[in-house]
């Protein structure tokens, strides 16, 4: 139990600020066999939502193990405390997996937040485990002018900080932001992220998730309103 839920954002942000100290940045481990992707999708008409965890091997990338778990959200959204939102959620579904991962790819950010802790690093904490923030969209920072070449990358920085890094997954397609969480730092995280992604612009494991949670292949059946989570 690393903390109360119950908290106001206020408080959340002060304890956002706290863990942040937490916080370990190191290269990933040199031995990885398996890496899991977690994502959140929720219904725009109701106040539910499914987490899933999707596990592959790795270098190999076989898919391993699918999960997800289906609750309400416990915690408003508000811009900078998504994981108080969307963890809670996430640890359920990890506590389904029979193996569990050497490293975790999140759909969301690690250390490339204003307080440098975002739910790559905040769920890192919680699982004690190597995590990485792989997110669609920039929440702070600023970065030179990207090439549109898979494998081109520019260094994301706020603050006068590289907090991670801007990676082309995809020729001539959009951006992932990458930064690490816990148990990581850039250049491991990039590297790890940019091996797994294959013909898509997400890497396999988060892709898996992100279609399992917004409830649109892989052996599920959820309501047809579930719809992908904002990072």
């Amino acid at each position: 139990m690393l903390h109360s839920w119950n908290l106001s954002p206020q408080e959340a942000i002060a304890l956002q600020k706290r863990l942040a100290s937490s916080v370990v940045l190191k290269p990933l481990p040199e031995e990885i066999t398996l890496v899991a992707g977690a994502d959140v999708g929720y219904s725009r008409r109701h106040d539910r939502a499914v987490a899933a965890v999707a596990t592959y091997t790795y270098p190999g990338l076989a898919f391993r193990e699918l999960v997800r778990f289906q609750g309400k959200f416990s915690y408003p959204y508000v811009p900078g405390l998504l994981s108080f939102r969307e963890i809670p959620l996430l640890l359920q579904a990890f506590e389904r997996l029979r193996e569990e991962p050497d490293v975790v790819l999140c759909d969301g950010q690690g250390t490339a937040h204003p307080r440098r802790f975002g739910l790559a690093s905040h769920l890192g904490l919680w699982l004690n485990l190597p995590t990485v923030g792989c997110a669609k969209t920039r929440l702070v920072g600023t970065h030179g002018r990207m090439g549109p070449i898979k494998g081109q990358y520019r260094s994301l920085l706020h603050r006068g900080e590289r907090v991670g890094v801007v990676l082309r997954s995809r020729t001539d397609v959009k951006p992932l932001y990458v930064s690490p969480g816990h148990l990581a730092e850039v250049e491991s995280s990039r590297r790890l992220v940019m091996r797994c992604c294959l013909k898509y612009r997400l890497p396999e494991p988060i892709r898996r998730a992100h279609l399992a949670a917004s409830g649109r292949r892989y052996e599920i059946d959820p309501p047809s309103c579930l719809a992908p989570s904002s990072t």
